[in-house]
């Protein structure tokens, strides 16, 4: 029988190029752990933490540890609960993002203080409480200021109540009182730790509908100031709005 003719061998196909990947596993950790804190409200243990990144406890402690000490989070003392600090949004006020807060907010509220003779401030919220990052003071006599820097309660002031009522973009239905804050889109009420002094606070939102920062006006009601609160409510509502805009320009098309 004639030999069957020998068939060519066809070359394997070349293995696909492997783009190169570098891996930093205490890095990603930190980052996991990171952006876990910041998608969630509240507190989480270290356990939660750990399940949270899909890791064990021993793989993430001294990453954990790490971030604590360098001031990326914060451990509650008496809860153990683990949230995020502002070192990020003080690294992040370096970037022209954040410094775009402070540079949006500055003439519209500079111009609220002079309209209404009253002093304002811009607050976010920091590791379970509200901070104060600008304030302008009134042009007039009389005026109540905040030092920027000061920290306040989130659940005892109306700063606060305002920031965790547009924590997030969906509201948290299991509370009432925030409910009728975001219904109502901003709260008017006295201050409890200042005699005369009436809190008005609207929150600057982000697309989403949720808050990027609060504004708040502590009207001080005197013979001589020249607006009402019913002024004061609206001319505040106008200045948040003002500073949504110029953060989050609407896109054209």
């Amino acid at each position: 029988m004639p030999a069957e003719a020998a068939v060519p061998a066809v070359p394997a196909p070349a293995p696909a190029p492997v783009e190169p990947h570098y891996a930093a596993p205490a890095l990603d950790k930190g980052l996991d752990i990171l952006e876990l804190l910041a998608s969630t409200s509240g507190g989480l243990s270290q356990a939660q933490v750990a399940a949270g990144v899909g890791r064990s406890v021993s793989q993430i402690f001294r990453v954990l540890s790490t971030l604590e000490r360098r001031g990326y989070v914060h451990r509650d003392p008496q809860s153990g609960l683990y949230v995020l600090s502002l070192r990020l949004f003080d690294l992040a006020h370096r970037h022209d993002p954040l410094r775009g807060l402070l540079q949006a907010s500055a003439g519209p509220m500079r111009a609220l203080a002079d309209a209404t003779e009253q002093s304002c401030s811009l607050s976010v919220e920091d590791a379970g409480l509200s901070r104060v990052v600008a304030q302008v003071e009134s042009p007039g006599d009389f005026g109540f200021r905040v030092r920027v820097g000061a920290l306040f309660p989130l659940v005892e002031s109306a700063t606060g109540e305002v920031l965790r009522a547009f924590r997030d973009s969906v509201p948290d239905a299991r509370d009432a009182d925030l409910g009728a804050v975001r219904a109502a889109g901003h709260v008017e009420r006295g201050d409890e730790l200042h005699a005369g002094v009436i809190d008005v606070v609207f929150p600057v939102l982000r697309p989403d509908g949720s808050a990027v920062a609060a504004l708040t006006v502590p009207y001080v009601a005197t013979r001589v100031s020249v607006s009402s609160v019913d002024e004061v409510v609206r001319l505040a509502r106008d200045t948040a709005s003002q500073i949504a805009a110029s953060l989050f320009p609407a896109s054209t098309p």
